[in-house]
């Protein structure tokens, strides 16, 4: 049974990873899932998988050696998932110090936790032991022309304190691969949607105010561009590059599927609306009025577009989920876990939203 440890799995990507992962090799492997649970955090995400017998979870910060190098010493890990980060880009500018802590510091740690666990006395490393560092597009940049995308031979450019903590983390793992021929990749992704995001994001935020008749901010002219990629498709992007993957690559995971911000926020609405049913209170109040136009963000990035050409000729993978159903799919869950969203909604959410729009 192939061991696997997941940080960050109480969040959106990882929870839906673990899913993914069960889903696809049940009792075949087993997760350890290491999380601090920070606001994002949430182990509701799996409650399906918490009393499997090869699923076990651990409170614990990635920046905590003493706590990482223990889950290393009592079990033998094959195979590092690394998402837990500061994800989003609101906060990032507010609070970097967050940031530069969690996202370099917690990957250092989990680097060195890793390094001393399969390190062979002659400085080789254990075979079929692997890392995978999950990054993300906006390490790149933006685009400033129509037909351009982000390939992995792309310069970094980072234009927040986000995308750079990020792109400080890259820089590390790629240290760790050159120095000490480390068995690692690294995947950067574009934006990700679907079940079990939190509701500081686009789109389960649009979703969440929308059900209650609330005002739809959108940053700017609402005309940035960004690649939208259905969560599902990159957990199995990921489990394909581990499996497939040369070590030492990046792989960029990218979805095919450009949309300006203002476009997402009128579908949303259009859809939502349309779900709803008839003699719902809220089906009539919404409608485009919502949509309130605020200062936009700074540094905001105009475009992102990812080319995932290098994953599918090495790897096969590919996008298999169009935006027009993956957004559907997305809306029909939020819609499906109203008691969920509300639960993630209260306390200090919202007590940050209230201040974070309040423009």
């Amino acid at each position: 049974m192939r061991t696997y440890l997941v940080t960050g799995g109480a969040g959106f990507i990882g929870s839906n990873y673990i899913h993914y992962m069960f889903k696809k090799y049940g009792e075949e492997i087993r997760i350890i899932n290491l999380d601090k649970l920070t606001y994002a955090g949430n182990l509701e995400n799996l409650k399906d998988v918490e009393n499997l017998p090869n699923y076990t979870f651990v409170k614990a910060d990635v920046c905590d050696s003493e706590a990482v190098n223990r889950i290393f010493e009592e079990n033998d890990i094959q195979r590092v998932v690394h998402f837990a980060a500061e994800s989003h880009v609101d906060r990032s500018i507010r609070n970097p110090d967050v940031f530069v802590k969690t996202n370099v510091l917690g990957t250092l740690t989990m680097l060195n936790a890793a390094k001393a666990a399969w390190e062979l006395p002659d400085g080789s490393f254990r075979p079929d032991h692997k890392f995978l560092h999950v990054s993300t597009d906006e390490v790149y940049g933006s685009l400033e022309k129509e037909g351009e995308y982000f390939y992995e031979t792309t310069p970094y450019d980072p234009h927040s304190p986000y995308s750079a903590s990020k792109a400080s983390s890259d820089f590390m793992v790629k240290a760790y691969i050159d120095t000490y021929g480390f068995p690692a990749n690294i995947t950067n992704c574009s934006n990700n949607y679907g079940p079990y995001q939190f509701p500081e994001k686009l789109i389960p935020l649009m979703i969440n105010n929308a059900l209650h008749g609330k005002s739809l901010p959108v940053y700017g002219d609402g005309k940035n561009v960004r690649d939208w990629l259905y969560v599902e498709d990159h957990c199995k992007g990921i489990d394909m590059v581990q499996e497939k993957g040369r070590l030492g690559q990046t792989y960029n995971i990218g979805g095919h599927n450009e949309k300006q911000n203002i476009e997402i926020v009128k579908l949303i609405i259009e859809i939502v609306a349309e779900k709803l049913p008839e003699g719902d209170p809220r089906k009539a109040a919404v409608n485009e009025s919502l949509i309130t136009y605020v200062t936009d963000r700074k540094g905001h990035d105009r475009r992102y577009a990812i080319a995932p050409d290098k994953i599918k000729a090495e790897v096969g993978w590919y996008p298999e989920t169009m935006f027009a159903e993956g957004i559907r799919k997305t809306i029909e869950w939020y819609l499906d876990h109203a008691e969920w969203m509300k639960n993630v909604t209260s306390g200090d959410y919202q007590k940050y939203y209230e201040e974070m729009y309040k423009a």
